[in-house]
């Protein structure tokens, strides 16, 4: 079992960040997320897109702001499991909860709190009449592993970044890379579609617009997919392949916490501003997760959530202890594996 002082459920930036804070209080975290990497939506839905209201950045790219706090809190070594939803909650007659997860993993924590953005997110799915036959025989939502494609003959549809992403990353990776989409125009970063198109042009993507997956075939194992190019009908295309990977993008869904007893409200879970603790001692709910009066789904407001959120957290761990809040530009940050960050010293030298 895994134990730790708190317990983050969901690993996109608010989450990320109140590892951070936490480690300021010398409180050590474990984050689980259903997703296979850190970074919520950031990371798995638009990590090229810029982002312009995160205090001191004018402008930054999400991807590159989860690649900047996992380097914040680094220091603190948070641990992670990923590719795995929370599933069931248990409280313990010491008052510390049991979180397990899908895959029977289990977490041991005095401290809960749900940063699952949106929720966990499922897959949005084609709606092909025997497209579960072929899942996990050739049929993916995510990619967890580039090199599982490596000189596979792949097609994927879709018209977003993730699609047009990982489009661009198997030109190097797949015998033959197919991007299939029902419009002419993208929704993606302007960069990533001309990539697309320069190695459309190189003959290291087939980009078949306008068009959608119509059928899939194959014994067991899919085997090759039908295109109907939609600006002739008539004109259905058999593609022999090895993987079918539909990026349509993550429904959000609040998933099994939503029978954790919680108060929930609109899909979103219940909080005291006081300090985002939900109607259940000992667990709290940040970012997007939540709602209140007043409640905007911003990023730096997760931010400013997971502050607060640690502060009640480590009185509740330390009752009988009494935090004296410094500023880390005055005592600086030190990290569980030894490092200190600090301003230098000024030097006071006497006149003689």
């Amino acid at each position: 079992m895994i134990k730790t002082d708190i317990l983050i459920i969901g690993a996109g930036p608010t989450g990320l960040f109140a590892v951070f804070e936490a480690g300021l209080l010398q409180l050590k975290c474990h984050l689980i997320d259903a997703l296979p990497q850190a970074g919520g939506q950031c990371s798995e839905i638009y990590p090229k897109k810029p982002i312009y209201d995160i205090p001191g950045f004018p402008e930054v790219l999400a991807g590159d702001l989860v690649d900047n706090l996992m380097e914040q809190i680094r220091p603190f070594q948070p641990g992670f499991t990923l590719g795995e939803r929370a599933e069931t909650i248990e409280k313990l007659e010491d008052g510390s909860f049991v979180v397990t997860t899908n895959k029977g993993t289990q977490h041991n924590a005095p401290i809960v709190a749900i940063a699952g953005g949106l929720g966990s997110f499922e897959p949005r799915k084609p709606l092909l009449e025997n497209l579960g036959d072929y899942e996990d025989n050739g049929v993916s939502y995510i990619i967890k592993d580039p090199e599982a494609f490596r000189n596979k003959r792949v097609v994927i549809a879709g018209g977003g970044d993730s699609a047009l992403d990982w489009s661009i990353f198997l030109a190097d990776v797949a015998s033959e890379v197919t991007l299939v989409h029902r419009r002419n125009e993208f929704r993606g970063a302007l960069d990533s579609v001309e990539k697309v198109q320069h190695l459309k042009n190189q003959g290291k993507i087939n980009l078949i617009t306008p068009g959608e997956i119509v059928g899939l075939n194959g014994n067991e194992k899919l085997e090759s997919v039908v295109i109907r190019k939609t600006s002739n009908a008539a004109e259905d295309i058999t593609l022999d392949v090895d993987n079918f990977i539909p990026l349509f993008g993550l429904s959000p869904k609040l998933g099994p916490i939503a029978d954790w007893g919680l108060e929930i409200e609109k899909n979103a879970i219940k909080v005291d501003t006081f300090d985002y603790q939900t109607n259940v001692p000992g667990i709290y709910a940040i970012g997007d997760v939540n709602t209140y009066p007043g409640k905007l789904k911003l990023i730096l407001c997760g931010f400013h959530e997971a502050t607060l959120m640690c502060q009640s957290a480590y009185q509740r761990i330390f009752p009988d202890k009494k935090y004296v809040m410094k500023y880390t530009t005055v005592g600086g940050v030190s990290g569980f594996d030894g490092s200190k960050k600090e301003a230098p010293k000024a030097v006071i030298k006497a006149i003689d």
